[in-house]
């Protein structure tokens, strides 16, 4: 039996127990990995719990300054209506500040808060609770009174200015104590993490050194019992090999002249001093030349050009024991046609001394014109596209100019004038004559409320705030409410989409300009009175349609090049130019005395 085991080149004992070493080091490995995915795992729901203690600590400071606005505003507020609203706002933004109050403390499942068990935190909430409490207190007794009036909320509004300061301090406070407790959290994750790569690399340590080392040995013995068989049985070989030596080189030759039958039309072969040994009929008539001039070397038999016969008798005699070589060659024929071969050159093998090289050829004369074609249609179209990009960046950079100009005029026959106006006529003002007085003041009231109502107009046309905060849902509503109010004009807005979506920036952005851009004319050229603004989401279509009975226009000015933009020509062009960039659709339908109807679509891209 131990000379059996001897002989062996790896024994059943040494193999299991090489096996069973080998699989409880990679059970280790495996273990780490687990241990260290669960503790991230962990780690990570606790981070997502933190994160969200965190916003909604954070959250408290905003509802406890809002709130205190909101009763401010209430105090001020002189119309039933709106204190009504206001009173709305307030109880919903008391309800909110309160559950997250008590959520942070006691937990809340519906907003996902954890109970807190932090000595010091907790602390903080007993310190902070007074205040809390107080202002609760103020303004529950504010929306429990029937009658509200400035004078009976001042107890109230003073009770929340008190404690609203002590309260955001100690807020700050305690968002820092939960910012601490995630750090540390971290840091012992990190600790523990590097303990497990220590063992992991350990365990890979203990691997190389009682497992592949012995194994490593244990092959290299065996390879050496290998090479000495394969001493011997390359003695063997030889002897055989001699034997099929010339069988292998006939076989050779009959597979290169299969491939050649089987794969090429036009094919010819040549010797060594580059004479013709064979030529196919078909490869002679693309040539155009008879048997009877078979008699020169292949080169001159190609092409009747002098510079291409160098080339191929050079190219010809550098390949004869090298691989396979190909070739693309343009050649002129004895009918002086010029032609484009794609050219293989195969080296023979040696068996028989009446060829050299095999030349296998296919006719690309047709495809290498096409080639060019393509690249002269292909330059052609570059400069078209460079042209009309610079066409278009002129009309841009034009619009941009005007639209400077508009506001520009804006600011200076509206906004500048009204200034001009008020400067005047408080200068005006004399004290001594009362009846006068009175008339000014009541007429630069008056005034300063247009000169508000322009700059309210100017800055809301530059930058609309809620597409940013809220979204194309409100920034549209917002804009038809303003305009209404500004240009006395009936214009609606109806929203069919159930909830606020959220879409790219960019998409928003272009097609908010372009609705603006579409009520804007329909108010200042079509002279329409009645608008309205509609949007829709469906099938992953985000549509937005503007109709007015305006007087319309004929649609035929949409095929010529804007020139300005006095007509709402460039306006046309810039709504087209702002939907082609986010690969939307727009469509105008227009009729003179009919109204005009505007629609624009997006649609949503989904990824795999």
């Amino acid at each position: 039996m131990p000379n059996n085991q001897e002989q062996k080149p790896l024994d059943t004992s040494t193999f299991l127990r090489i096996r069973k070493w080998y699989i409880i080091a990679l059970a280790g490995i495996a273990l780490t990995i687990i241990i260290a995915q669960l503790l991230i795992q962990t780690h990570l729901n606790s981070q997502l719990n933190d994160s969200r203690v965190i916003n909604v600590a954070g959250r408290q400071r905003a509802l406890s300054q809002k709130l205190v606005k909101e009763v401010l505003l209430l105090k001020e507020s002189d119309a039933p209506a709106k204190s009504n609203e206001i009173l709305l706002d307030i109880k919903e933004t008391l309800g909110v500040w309160v559950a997250s109050h008590n959520g942070l403390q006691s937990g809340n499942g519906e907003m996902n808060l954890p109970a807190e068990k932090d000595a010091e935190i907790l602390s903080l909430f007993q310190a902070i609770d007074t205040h809390h409490k107080a202002m609760v207190v103020a303004t529950e007794t504010i929306l429990s009174k029937e009658n509200i009036t400035t004078s009976n909320l001042t107890d109230e509004v003073n009770v929340l200015l008190t404690n609203e300061g002590p309260f955001l301090r100690l807020m700050d406070e305690m968002v820092n104590k939960y910012d601490e407790h995630s750090k540390s959290k971290l840091e012992n994750l990190k600790k523990k993490e590097y303990l497990l790569l220590a063992f992991s690399l350990l365990i890979l340590l203990l691997e190389m050194l009682f497992i592949f080392k012995p194994l490593s040995f244990q092959i290299r013995k065996t390879i050496s019992n290998l090479m000495q068989s394969r001493f011997e049985s390359e003695t063997n070989a030889k002897k055989i090999e001699t034997l099929l030596s010339e069988k292998e080189k006939s076989l050779k030759e009959l597979q290169e002249l299969n491939f050649v039958i089987d794969n090429a039309a036009l094919f010819a072969s040549a010797r060594k001093d580059g004479n013709i040994v064979f030529i196919s009929k078909k490869f002679l008539n693309l040539l155009g030349i008879e048997k009877e001039q078979l008699n020169k070397p292949l080169s001159e038999l190609l092409t009747t050009d002098e510079g291409q016969q160098r080339y191929l008798k050079e190219v010809l005699k550098s390949n004869r024991k090298n691989k396979i070589r190909n070739e693309e060659i343009e050649i002129t024929t004895a009918s002086n046609e010029h032609i484009w071969l794609d050219i293989s050159i195969i080296p023979m093998h040696q068996a028989s001394k009446q060829q050299s090289i095999l030349i296998l050829c296919s006719d690309i004369t047709e495809r290498k014109q096409n080639q060019l074609k393509v690249e002269q249609l292909t330059q052609q179209n570059f400069e078209e596209r460079m042209l009309q990009k610079r066409v278009q960046a002129s009309q841009i950079v034009e619009g941009q100019e005007e639209e400077r100009k508009r506001i520009a005029k804006d600011i200076h026959d509206g906004i500048g004038q009204m200034l001009t106006a008020l400067r005047f006529n408080i200068e005006s003002i004399d004290v001594t004559n009362t009846a006068k007085t009175t008339e000014k003041i009541t007429y630069l009231k008056d005034l300063t409320s247009d000169l508000i109502k322009g700059v309210r107009t100017a800055t809301f046309n530059l930058t609309p705030p809620e597409l940013g905060d809220h979204g194309i849902f409100p920034a549209l509503h917002k804009m038809t409410v303003e305009l209404a109010k500004l240009t006395g004009k009936s214009i609606l807005f109806d929203n069919k989409v159930d909830e606020n979506i959220r879409f790219d920036s960019l998409a928003e952005t272009n097609m908010y300009r372009v609705t603006q851009e579409a009520v804007n004319n329909a108010i200042k050229y079509a002279q329409a009175n009645y608008i309205l603004v509609s949007i829709n989401f469906s099938n992953d279509i985000l549509s937005v349609v503007i109709e007015d009975d305006g007087k319309g226009f004929d649609t035929a000015i949409l095929n010529e090049m804007p020139k300005n933009n006095s007509d709402g020509g460039m306006g046309l062009f810039f709504m087209k130019e702002r939907i082609s960039y986010i690969n939307g659709r727009l469509f105008i339908n227009s009729e003179p005395g009919k109204g005009t109807r505007i629609t624009i679509n997006y649609k949503i891209e989904k990824t795999a």
